[in-house]
């Protein structure tokens, strides 16, 4: 039983909340120079937002918190060959 606790707990813990995806918004923003971008609540992930140029899906951000001193989020974006033509 303690387990399953410990597991609800780190649960929890992975969820992005609305303020950290309006920081990550304006992290984003201020880095590309783009007003344009937009972080928004994956309809099925907690631990995740998806990244957005417009209405074009660009990325995912993720929440990582493994380590518990060490709040990091990590951006991936996929660029596919005929993209860069």
């Amino acid at each position: 039983m303690r387990l399953l606790r410990t597991f609800d707990l780190m649960l929890q813990e992975a969820d992005m909340t609305p303020d950290e995806i309006a920081k990550l918004t304006r992290f984003l923003q201020k880095t590309f120079d783009q007003p344009a971008v937009q972080v928004r609540k994956r309809p099925q992930k907690d631990d995740s937002g998806e990244v957005y140029m417009g209405e074009e899906f660009i990325g995912v951000v993720y929440r990582d918190d493994e380590d518990p001193d060490d709040l990091s989020y990590n951006f991936q974006m996929a660029i596919l060959d005929f993209d860069l033509e």
